[in-house]
């Protein structure tokens, strides 16, 4: 008879780590007596990190004594105590390879069902004080499981675990476990997993995604897994293209138009999308440096459109150096920022620079004649720094249902009211009230940091879900760093202890390149988070998958090896290490 050995407890608290403070509840510790089971905890307990851990899916963790005893014996270790990985029931029985998704179980007066194993992170590796231990567990097929409680009740140490009733489909913890994080995902087994009822629904989304998945594992990564930043994988390598125009279309903007030099077609892009190009840097050194694709969708020609910044050193470099005629090092087209299929309407917000991938999704719904409703917002300084005016005039009379609305801040003396833009000011909240923006459309979002956030905001106080709020983000992405307590940002920056040799890593959205130094680094991932590059990561064990990003050249090694490998193409951050000079899309 399976036995529920310590009831475990323990309320969020900061920690410090590597020298930033996270927010964690993973510290719990044995309750003396009885303890409630409420529907979304245990009385007493608490998530530092509610995206990761906790919810009616997720209500209350259990693991095995006879898992300690294998870690004790593996790690040689003899210091462990009761919630040590985090667990609010330590229970002797109901091992993972045993127990099934969907088992009920009578525990006191509470009612539990399983519903989905353990997702490990970074904080059981801080907890236990064994970094490894997220791919441990689960590599090792033993990361215990969820609860959900059916029905409240009290729960104490010497309580005896009766099972009670069971999902029509079997499959134990360990299977599913299997089935997501191991290279094999044999279809049968994903559509008997999703019949499950009890499977929670994040698992269910990621079984759905890999059964969609239709290309190879090897080319496409697991799909179950892999970030939107990453889910649209390319070949890594440059391609050689040959400038056939150059164009100022503003003050501050130039565009270069390139074909290919072999008369080989190019890969056709995904409006949206960019692409990466290799230039030279002051002395020699390479510069990587991401921009849009501003044109229509072409396999002749890409077109790339780049703000002359005052101490830009590539737009110095495209502006001075580069002519018709010469040869440029440009990567295949990649990114996630795309038009979703649907009938929804579309609102294209953009602000400066940022029109350059809106122009492109304006470039294919002006092509193919749209009948989809379409708003183009656009914010500039005036006219002389608004680049595209007239080439958005041309398209938008192809779009039936079509309407442009342009912002000027600080319009000229001789600019004119409906003609050159349509009113001065800023893009705001009241702005997009004013225009009455359809709150049921899918909103696109290009521009500085500060107008993305304030325009996210704005659509959040309209109503707007985040699901179908698409943002564009040039210099990096968006961070993803789980329980780490906000500090403050500073740009991307080469570290001051940068060794000056050893192979270069280059973060090609962030424009930051610096040396590896693998006495101080372990990953890539500690090299770009001493750059204050903005990065995503969970379990930094080669796991989760969400540090997955483009490798645009370059080669790596992985230490550890993670479970399942990335797509061809990508590479993943927190445990790879430079071979050679290598260029990370981030």
């Amino acid at each position: 008879m399976a036995q529920l050995l310590s009831v475990n407890v323990g309320l969020p608290r900061d920690i410090e780590w590597k020298g930033r403070t996270v927010h964690t509840g993973i510290w719990k510790k044995p309750v003396n007596g009885r303890c409630r089971a409420g529907k979304l905890n245990l009385e007493g307990d608490g998530q530092g990190d509610l995206a990761g851990h906790g919810g009616e899916q997720r209500a209350v963790f259990v693991y095995q004594i006879e898992s300690y005893r294998y870690w004790q014996e593996q790690l040689k270790r003899t210091d462990f105590v009761h919630g040590e990985f985090g667990e609010n029931f330590t229970i002797e029985g109901l091992p993972d390879d045993t127990v099934c998704i969907g088992d009920r179980y009578q525990i006191g007066s509470a009612l539990f069902e399983v519903t989905q194993p353990r997702v490990t992170c970074y904080r059981v590796g801080i907890r236990t004080n064994e970094p490894r231990m997220p791919a441990l567990l689960t590599g090792s097929g033993r990361p215990g499981f969820y609860f959900r409680v059916l029905q409240e009740g009290m729960v104490g140490a010497g309580d005896e675990i009766v099972k009670v009733g069971e999902a029509k489909e079997r499959m134990t913890v360990a299977e599913i476990n299997a089935l997501l994080y191991s290279p094999n995902h044999p279809r049968d087994q994903l559509k008997r997993a999703i019949a499950i009822e009890a499977l929670s629904p994040g698992w269910r989304s990621s079984f759905e995604a890999l059964l969609q998945s239709g290309t190879s594992p090897a080319e496409s990564g697991n799909a179950g897994l892999i970030p939107a930043a990453a889910a649209h994988p390319v070949k890594s390598g440059f391609r050689r293209l040959v400038v056939t125009s150059t164009d100022q279309e503003s003050a501050d903007v130039l565009s270069l138009t390139m074909k290919s030099s072999d008369d080989q077609p190019l890969q056709m892009a995904l409006p949206g999308q960019y692409v990466v190009l290799r230039l030279q840097g002051a002395g020699g050194s390479p510069l990587y440096r991401s921009y849009s694709l501003s044109g229509s969708p072409s396999t002749k020609e890409y077109r790339v459109s780049v703000k002359l910044e005052p101490n830009g050193a590539a737009g110095a470099y495209l502006k001075e150096h580069v002519r018709v005629g010469d040869v440029l090092d440009v990567s295949l087209p990649r990114g996630n920022f795309l038009l979703q299929p649907g009938e929804r309407p579309i609102i294209l917000i953009s602000a400066g620079i940022g029109a350059t991938p809106l122009l492109a999704m304006l470039h294919e719904l002006a092509g193919t004649r749209s009948a989809r409703q379409l708003v183009w917002i656009h914010g500039a300084r005036d006219r002389e720094h608004h680049p595209f005016a007239g080439e958005v005039r041309r398209l938008m009379r192809a779009l039936p249902h079509g309407r442009s609305v342009i912002y000027h801040s600080r319009p000229g003396l001789d600019e004119k009211t409906n003609e050159d833009f349509d009113a001065a000011g800023h893009l705001s909240l009241s702005v997009l009230r004013e225009i009455g923006v359809p709150g049921d459309g899918d909103f696109y979002l290009c521009g500085p940091a500060s107008f993305m956030s304030e325009m996210k905001g704005a659509l959040a106080s309209l109503g707007v879900p985040p699901t179908r709020i698409y943002l564009e983000v040039f210099e990096g992405g968006e961070p993803l760093t789980p329980g780490i307590v906000r500090a403050p940002t500073r740009p991307p920056h080469v570290p001051e202890n940068d060794a000056k040799t050893g192979p270069l890593v280059s973060f090609a959205r962030s424009g930051i390149a610096a040396h590896w130094n693998g006495s101080l680094y372990q990953s890539i991932l500690e090299l770009a988070e001493a750059c204050d590059v903005p990065v995503r990561w969970s379990c930094r064990t080669g796991v989760c998958h969400n540090c997955e990003s483009g490798l645009v050249s370059g080669t790596v090694s992985y230490m550890p090896d993670p479970l399942d490998p990335p797509a061809s193409g990508n590479v993943l951050i927190c445990c790879s290490r430079p071979q050679n000079d290598v260029v990370v899309d981030i």
